[in-house]
């Protein structure tokens, strides 16, 4: 194990060694945005279940003995409550992504991807046989001209636009309603991963991509292990979308279904977002004193719930973070890759764990760790 350890004591050195560290601390990191992690109506979900008889482990993949009827169900439910076509379910997000872009586009096809897509995305890129070219954050007409560029050299396959609604580590939203007028333009298929929006953006909590589902051109990711306080992620689109995830996709076909219990927690998951719009309303009442208050200190504000104060270099984002976690609070620093060179950051993550005096506390902590 020498070149391991050799290259974690690199990352040392740079400031890049990450270790586990324990839940304390009022909570500024987590993506438990609407509280649902720890809410009794899932609990009793999970009870009712169990008392029904719902097994807490599949026993097999989807496509021997593993597949149930409350994966079935919930996928029924999404489809409906998303407005798609249909839904398939996995495990996690970064399963979801990566099976999604090393299955679907095909050999010929090119992925224009933003430059800050999610890690899963990459991974499932790598795996792909389709081309993959990255444009600058947000740029709606790089993709435009990209692809035409891409058919002037005599490119035929379909072209796929991929970027996130909400990014994780800036907060800031995409341009969706172009990038759709784009795809449909171009004959190209648009891969949204709303994550960090479902639950808390768009009508019942549908996500920033709302708009878009039903359309044969568009594929959504939502993640419920964030605002929906469970665990899995659903992608949602055009049947023939799952169908071939169910028939081609490596990472569905050979991995043990996910949990029945917690695929019946999920379906309760999406109703609390349709009976409790009040939670969206106190978050975004919170999110709106956050900016008030630390965007005097450098935080980044966009109207989201994610709120980033770039510091730039690594060591000192975490002498910072440090100082912050030992004033009571449980904030992380942000480090590449997981962001750009020169960007490590704090990300101020609002949940509804948390109140308005928090964040004023907060404030007042981070006012004295920055110095």
């Amino acid at each position: 194990m020498i070149p391991q350890i050799e290259d974690l004591e690199g990352l040392e050195g740079l400031g890049r060694l990450r270790t586990l560290a324990p839940r304390q601390g009022v909570d500024f990191a987590s993506n438990d945005y609407l509280a649902l992690a720890g809410s009794r109506r899932l609990a009793k979900a999970a009870h009712a279940a169990l008392e029904r008889g719902v097994p807490t482990g599949s026993g097999g993949s989807r496509l021997l003995r593993g597949n149930h009827p409350e994966h079935e169900a919930l996928e029924v439910e999404a489809a409906r409550f998303f407005g798609s076509e249909a839904a398939i379910w996995f495990a996690t997000g970064f399963a979801a992504n990566s099976a999604l872009l090393s299955t679907l586009p095909q050999r010929g096809d090119c992925v224009f991807h933003d430059e800050l897509v999610h890690a899963s995305a990459h991974e499932g890129l790598r795996l792909s046989r389709a081309e993959a070219r990255a444009v600058p954050h947000n740029d709606a007409q790089a993709i435009d001209d990209g692809i035409h560029e891409w058919r002037r050299a005599g490119a035929i396959g379909t072209p796929w636009i991929v970027v996130e609604s909400l990014y994780s580590m800036d907060g800031d939203h995409a341009p969706l309603a172009e990038l759709a007028w784009i795809a449909e333009r171009h004959g190209a298929i648009l891969v949204v991963d709303d994550a960090h929006a479902t639950g808390v953006f768009g009508p019942n909590g549908r996500g920033l991509a709302a708009g878009l589902e039903g359309r044969d051109d568009v594929i959504v990711l939502h993640t419920l292990g964030k605002a929906l306080g469970c665990e899995g992620a659903l992608l949602t689109g055009p049947r023939a979308m799952r169908d071939h995830l169910v028939n081609r996709g490596r990472g569905f076909i050979f991995s043990t279904a996910p949990s029945p219990l917690m695929a019946a927690v999920a379906r309760e998951a999406l109703r609390i977002c349709a009976d409790e719009p009040e939670r969206r309303r106190a978050l975004q009442s919170l999110v709106d004193h956050a900016a008030r208050v630390l965007e005097p200190l450098g935080a980044r504000v966009s109207g989201s719930q994610i709120l980033p104060l770039v510091i730039g270099d690594d060591k000192r984002t975490m002498e910072v973070a440090r100082r912050v976690q030992q004033a009571g609070f449980d904030l992380r620093g942000i480090r590449p890759p997981t962001v750009p060179e020169g960007t490590s950051r704090l990300r101020i993550s609002l949940t509804l764990n948390v109140t308005q005096a928090d964040v004023d506390a907060l404030a007042v902590a981070l006012r004295e760790a920055l110095g």
